[in-house]
């Protein structure tokens, strides 16, 4: 996006991976990034992001809501407080986050990007609390679409499938294990600067909402004309589970 001649600004928890990626933007040529240190479960963290923005920036055209990670575990499992922990960050994350630029965006007649998943088409064993807040992310994007329409702004939605990403390194609690491996295949998994290109490209085109992947395609195009054969893959695999 740098590249591109966007003016940035980065917001995320961890202030040195924000300063390391401003540094690397900078050494890509005449770029600047403003880096905002920025919880989405706090309030007031991202009106202030966005204050920063308009202050270095003089405007707002795109807001990417793409904080989230994974609660996983079978029912019994879990809790009331884990299923809470994971809205808190996926959805009311994403609800904090559009609140904040909200203003802003509709000045320019911008866009709002919600990132989802292809979780929010296809909930598995295991997985209930992701997937109920990418369900809900996917619900939010439909209902909101014709709302702000009306004032200018446009809604994508992005949904991944596998990626190259750091979410299997983040625990149920939302701590970070630099060690941990991910269980995903390293064959199934997009490349992540693929995963941008595309994404970026349903933003341009102001797209209502683009599934990333093939595997994600295939597996939403099932899920939606032949849910049968999602449910009887997913009997299997917590038949498995539960032998193992």
């Amino acid at each position: 996006m740098a590249q591109a001649g966007a003016k940035l600004t980065l917001a995320a928890r961890r202030k040195e991976r924000l300063d390391a990626l401003a540094q690397k933007i900078a050494g890509l040529g005449n770029f600047d990034a403003l880096v905002a240190e920025c919880d989405v479960t706090r309030d007031g963290d991202l009106e202030r992001a966005v204050e920063a923005t308009i202050a270095k920036w003089g405007r707002l055209d795109v807001a990417i809501a793409n904080a989230g990670f994974g609660v996983v575990g079978a029912l019994k499992r879990l809790s009331l407080e884990d299923y809470r922990r994971q809205f808190e960050t996926n959805v009311f994350g994403v609800l904090r986050t559009i609140y904040a630029a909200l203003p802003e965006i509709e000045k320019t007649k911008g866009n709002v990007v919600i990132i989802s998943s292809v979780a929010g088409w296809i909930s598995t064993s295991g997985g209930s609390p992701y997937s109920m807040s990418k369900f809900a992310l996917r619900a939010l994007a439909n209902a909101i679409t014709p709302e702000l329409r009306r004032d200018g702004i446009k809604v994508t939605l992005i949904s991944p499938g596998f990626v190259d990403s750091e979410i299997q390194k983040i625990d149920n609690q939302g701590k970070f294990h630099a060690d941990r491996k991910s269980s995903v295949p390293d064959w199934i998994r997009m490349r992540t600067p693929h995963a941008a290109r595309q994404i970026l490209s349903a933003i341009a085109c102001g797209k209502r909402e683009r599934i990333i992947t093939l595997h994600g395609k295939i597996g939403v195009a099932i899920e939606r004309f032949a849910p049968w054969l999602i449910r009887a893959i997913a009997r299997r695999i917590a038949r498995r589970a539960d032998r193992s």
